[in-house]
């Protein structure tokens, strides 16, 4: 992992006392200079623009580190621009988030994706974690040689683990990650969140541009663009179980669940009515929690003490202890372990939300 670079020590330039005051005419003298020599350097930027894209008024933004090619090599890069983008600074930061919350029992902590990832530590001990087993790598590797083997042997793993071979596949390889390509990196994390079904939930149909550039023979450089998908829209979110009742509405009878999403909002109101609450949407009335306490509280004849959940939750650990709390009252009294973790139902997954509130319509469809 990255470590910031120490700043080295500046020397503050003092003002000379000796130096005589600036006459009016001195002043305008130096005025003119100062717009001379910014003419001339734009012209030195705009002639460098040209000879670095020639024919190319609209050429990508790409770091001078990128122009370090070969002849006939290619690379492809993300355009800097894509960087800022709230729905990409968005999945990074949830990605980054979800790796430090699998990985703070070992105190590692990860502040950029490609800074911390690239040579392969941080990846083998998240890959160790979410698959409960020990890869056979040296723990610390300082050569690039090092890093690279360690990055072969975790990557080959992670393959297996994904798709059932270790054999390379197209959308990250041991170059482009140990390269720092943030795009690579990210398909990798985004793969490994869906596979594992992480306890999170990904921004959709996330899309960045990628540059691809080229050095030819005659030491000119190319380029071409392309949008290249990070995310899509996803409807499983929750953790994995055995396909019920809800898979089957979900991909074969869309219709029948609203059917079934009516008679749940029926069914709950019927009870949040006595203390004056409604619910309109089930989608997203349940993600913090506050109803389904209050719910259990009302179908067991029992006050939940104010104290024991946040009525109003201001983030998503107090959203989820909430839920957790809820979860805890059900098994109290009976009820089978609901097929949802507490951070689907606070993450919107409309699935988990429908399983946890049908186990209640289960066994209490008939109470008065």
């Amino acid at each position: 992992m990255s470590s910031p670079r120490p700043k080295s020590p500046r020397t503050p330039v003092l003002p000379k006392k000796e130096d005589k005051e600036e006459s009016f005419w001195d002043k305008i003298g130096t005025i003119g200079r100062k717009k001379r020599i910014k003419e001339v350097q734009e012209v030195q930027a705009e002639g460098k623009l040209a000879i670095d894209s020639p024919g190319s008024p609209t050429a990508p933004e790409i770091p001078p580190e990128e122009y370090s090619l070969h002849d006939n090599e290619e690379r492809a890069i993300i355009e800097p621009r894509c960087l800022e983008d709230p729905r990409v600074k968005e999945l990074i930061q949830v990605l980054i988030d979800w790796i430090n919350d699998e990985l703070a029992a070992q105190r590692i902590i990860v502040k950029d994706i490609s800074e911390d990832l690239y040579d392969g530590q941080v990846l083998q001990k998240l890959l160790e974690k979410l698959t409960e087993t020990k890869l056979d790598v040296l723990e610390v590797t300082q050569s690039e040689e090092g890093q690279r083997q360690k990055l072969t042997v975790v990557l080959r793993a992670v393959n297996r683990v994904l798709y059932g071979t270790s054999k390379p596949v197209q959308k990250w390889s041991v170059d482009s990650v140990h390269s720092k390509n943030v795009v690579s990196i990210l398909h990798l994390l985004v793969a490994l969140a869906r596979h594992f079904r992480a306890p999170i939930r990904l921004p959709e149909n996330v899309t960045v541009n990628v540059v691809v550039v080229k050095k030819d023979g005659s030491n000119q450089l190319s380029h071409r663009t392309y949008i290249e998908d990070i995310t899509t829209t996803y409807d499983d979110l929750g953790m994995k179980c055995e396909r019920d009742a809800f898979d089957a509405l979900f991909d074969h009878a869309p219709d029948k669940l609203q059917v079934v999403k009516k008679s749940l909002i029926t069914f709950v109101n019927k009870h949040l009515s006595k203390v004056n609450l409604e619910v309109m949407d089930l989608d997203t009335q349940f993600h913090d929690g506050v109803y389904l306490c209050l719910l259990m509280g009302l179908l067991e004849g029992f006050f939940v003490p104010l104290y024991d959940f946040h009525l109003t939750p201001q983030d998503f650990d107090q959203k989820v202890h909430n839920v957790s709390f809820a979860f805890e009252l059900m098994q109290d009294v009976g009820l089978a372990k609901p097929k949802a973790r507490p951070e689907d139902i606070v993450n919107l997954d409309l699935k988990s939300t429908l399983r946890v509130l049908y186990n209640l319509f289960t066994k209490y469809k008939n109470m008065a």
